[in-house]
């Protein structure tokens, strides 16, 4: 009898063109690197987001420290009430043109660390991330030898969702690269929101990732960037890891 192999949770696409997507970043500071994982790894990669994490909340408003909503909080009058607040706060920080956000989120360093229920799958994950093999693709492709580590949170976003401009630029603590590793559905319409867009100082859209299956984003910091709005009507949200690769 013959047992069947172990699926592998993270394993990079043998395939991809190193050189050329080095090329790219370095023309610009950013690339998104497509099939970047087998298609078995995206696979199983989905099913730990879309079926195995508690989704809590984060919110943002303005100068404030942002705050984040365990899955079991939302789901409490005292925990409800809260996170409306802080909707309302970060609807009026933005409508003001300060920055504001709120996406659904599981925090996993967090999650490890304080050895949440649940979190093993998680916490697998975010060793990947952090093994050789990652990290020695992120390193070829942004030219960046120095990185060594990367933090890491499961996103969602779902309608009403959004995150506003803002540059990442918490340089000081070792933030060099940012990623987003995309696991949206492949049919993702641009009417439905949900994608990473890059400004300039005027506030023009220099260039724009539309959220896809499969695709890890790198993008040098400090730069301005933004997820557009999730409306209402979008029938499913963008799922995503995201997080940054530090020098220390």
């Amino acid at each position: 009898m013959t047992t069947a192999a172990p699926k592998t949770l993270f394993a990079i696409n043998p395939a991809l063109d190193r050189a050329a997507l080095a090329r790219r970043f370095a023309e610009t500071g950013r690339v998104q690197v497509r099939d970047v994982l087998t298609p078995e790894s995206a696979r199983e990669m989905l099913t730990v987001l879309a079926k195995g994490t508690a989704w809590g909340m984060a919110t943002g408003a303005g100068e404030e420290k942002p705050k984040s909503f365990r899955a079991e909080e939302t789901r409490t009058p005292q925990g409800q009430q809260a996170l409306g607040a802080a909707f309302k706060a970060a609807e009026e920080h933005t409508a003001r043109g300060e920055y504001g956000f709120r996406f659904a989120h599981y925090p996993i360093l967090s999650a490890v660390q304080e050895n949440w229920s649940g979190s093993e799958a998680h916490q697998i994950l975010l060793e990947h991330i952090n093994a050789p093999e990652f990290m020695g693709l992120a390193r070829e492709v942004t030219g960046i030898d120095t990185l060594f580590k990367a933090d890491g949170q499961a996103t969602l976003f779902a309608p009403g969702h959004y995150l506003g401009k803002h540059i990442d630029s918490h340089v000081a603590e070792g933030w060099e690269v940012a990623y987003v590793l995309n696991f949206a559905r492949e049919d993702w319409h641009p009417d439905w929101g949900g994608y990473l867009l890059f400004l300039d100082e005027e506030g023009d859209v220099v260039e724009g990732f539309r959220p896809r299956f499969n695709a890890l984003n790198l993008f040098k910091v400090p730069t301005s960037h933004m997820v557009s709005y999730v409306p209402p009507f979008a029938p499913v949200g963008r799922l995503a890891v995201t997080g940054w690769l530090r020098t220390k």
